[in-house]
């Protein structure tokens, strides 16, 4: 699929990370922007920087848990750009803490947001992305949707989600005009470990230098992010892995399905602190 000013790009979580990186990527393509976040000041930023490309864009301030919301996002693109071409549903957010230390309301709350906002964008937008003759589907998983590790199993939960239900609905849509992809991001250098929430019953002396320590395994910048999803969706991939560390932990998860843990705990433990 070519991305060009014929194109227009729907893009969840984009006031910052790898959201705002494929905004503009896309925007110094040509394509025109529909972008959302809850973060307005944010999204402002993100969009002032992509109409220097001179592409249209337009600003869509909601929360992606939100079902009304987001059907309404998909109203007013069809209103303010008559189309649709690329969905990239990428806002998400992480919590901390083991599943005794999390609460319901915990689970609820990230769910929402990183399991049923892909859900709720891929529904909404579908029929207009049928209406197209060649779209894009690409929906954020992760390394951890790949992975399970210890102290992350809100997120894991969400992310294995992501990466089933776009599995299957790349089966199901394996005849039409839509192609799909799940995208799963390695250590990226982002804000998410740092605006990660504390689990009800954590407590905030075990996480204190999560942020810390997750930066300095980070290898990865949203700009190459960007460059990654724009050459899976020129070579038309239905799985894109963004990182030499996700690519060699999805190679060990593939060779030790089971036991991987035990090659990798130990290092987590170490680097991250998650046990």
């Amino acid at each position: 699929m070519n991305i060009d000013r014929n194109t227009v790009a729907v893009i969840t979580g984009a006031a910052s990370g790898i959201g705002r990186a494929t905004a503009l990527r896309f925007a110094k393509q040509g394509a025109a922007l529909a972008i959302s976040d809850v973060n307005a000041k944010g999204l402002a930023e993100t969009a002032q920087a992509a109409r220097a490309f001179g592409v249209k864009v337009t600003e869509h301030v909601l929360d992606v848990a939100d079902k009304e919301a987001m059907q309404n996002f998909a109203a007013e693109v069809q209103q303010q750009h008559g189309r649709a071409s690329i969905l990239l549903n990428n806002a998400g957010v992480a919590i901390l803490g083991t599943a005794e230390e999390l609460s319901i309301d915990d689970y609820e709350w990230l769910l929402g947001i990183n399991l049923f906002g892909v859900i709720y964008g891929t529904k909404c937008f579908l029929p207009l992305l049928r209406q197209q003759p060649e779209a894009y589907i690409l929906n954020v998983s992760s390394i951890f949707g790949i992975i399970a590790p210890t102290g992350q199993s809100a997120y894991v939960a969400a992310k294995f989600g992501v990466r089933g239900f776009t599995e299957s609905l790349r089966h199901e849509l394996k005849d039409s005009n839509v192609r799909v992809a799940t995208i799963h991001p390695g250590g990226i250098k982002t804000n998410i470990a740092a605006s990660a929430k504390l689990g009800s019953s954590a407590n905030p002396a075990d996480h204190q230098d999560t942020a810390t320590r997750f930066d300095n395994v980070a290898r990865t910048t949203p700009e190459q992010a960007a460059e990654r999803i724009m050459r899976g969706i020129l070579r038309g991939e239905k799985r894109i892995l963004i990182g030499a560390d996700a690519k060699i932990l999805a190679f060990l998860q593939r060779i030790v399905p089971v036991n991987y843990w035990r090659v990798l705990g130990p290092w987590f433990e170490k680097q991250l602190g998650t046990e």
